[in-house]
């Protein structure tokens, strides 16, 4: 089943991009990473499916419930952590989650208190005296609260401490196991290429790939060095590798494409050493983004 789908999907803020004709979609159960620069669109989309600004064009829904229509609904399925955090200033932070709550039929409120003592948030202070980080872990308290069958996430790490991200991402692992559905927009892609089954790269606006993480990895380009006192020439000609450095029975050059390829035609060979670079989701992202420039 889809959870989220969206077809055309356009915002135009005036004149100004938003974001242009984006067809997604994510199925139930998926940890799906959701990546780009800044001013890429990525909060946009959040924010257009949630509803809290209207689309210029197409349509999107969630549960197979329209989102402008029936965001009510929507809601009441959804958790959502923001890339910003404004709560009123003078409110504390247990009256918060006590408002919070009200909005939603039978909150476990041990499972509430656990998630206050997970993420050591301190209740009894005032939103205003609170830190950015310390804000972000009561919305995640908030998001958390009700147990959603989808669970929205701008940059949720930004802010938080190495220990409280550690604990996040485990209970994002542990609530996924469970059967939510977890959207995750981020910048640390360390945290996309870790957790995620599949990830979307957005490029102004527009998305430009989306696939398994392993198979984006699997297609990166690698940096490799091979010794060999075997001429190697033609089997690098073969893999499509026009640009070899040699030097010393040494052959250093750029591989793209599945690895398989690559150790299977060095396997012909006699082979003195190898050594290849394991590629980041940092590097292939930058790959997708040199491709789109390339068309351009």
């Amino acid at each position: 089943m889809a959870v989220i789908q969206t077809r055309g999907l356009t915002k135009y803020y005036g004149k100004s991009r938003g974001i242009e004709n984006l067809d997604l979609t994510v199925e139930e159960g998926e940890f799906f990473g959701f990546i780009g620069p800044n001013g890429a669109g990525k909060s946009t989309t959040i924010r257009t499916l949630l509803n809290f600004i209207y689309p210029s064009s197409g349509e999107a829904a969630i549960f197979g419930m329209d989102c402008v229509k029936e965001s009510t609904r929507i809601k009441a399925v959804t958790g959502y952590v923001p890339g910003e955090i404004n709560y009123y200033r003078e409110i504390r932070v247990r009256d918060l989650l006590s408002y919070a709550a009200g909005y939603h039929e039978n909150i476990d409120r041990p499972y509430l208190e656990r998630l206050c003592q997970e993420f050591e948030i301190e209740v009894d202070k005032k939103i205003g005296s609170l830190s950015l980080g310390n804000k972000k872990k009561v919305a995640i308290a908030q998001a958390l609260m009700h147990k959603p069958r989808l669970l929205i996430l701008d940059e949720p790490a930004n802010g938080l401490d190495p220990l409280i991200q550690s604990r996040l991402f485990s209970r994002l692992q542990e609530i996924n196991q469970d059967g939510t559905t977890v959207f995750l927009s981020s910048h640390n892609l360390s945290e996309v290429q870790r957790f995620c089954h599949r990830v979307g790269i957005i490029r102004e606006g527009r998305l430009i790939k989306v696939d398994q993480v392993d198979e984006l990895l699997g297609a990166a380009k690698r940096r490799v060095i091979v010794k060999s006192q075997n001429d190697l020439t033609r089997s690098l000609q073969e893999l499509g590798i026009k640009e070899v450095e040699v030097a010393d029975d040494t052959y250093v050059f750029v591989f793209e494409g599945h690895i398989d390829r690559l150790v299977k035609t060095l396997a012909e060979h006699s082979i003195d050493d190898l050594r290849i670079g394991e590629p980041s989701l940092d590097e292939q992202f930058m790959h997708y983004y040199e491709r789109e420039e390339d068309k351009s």
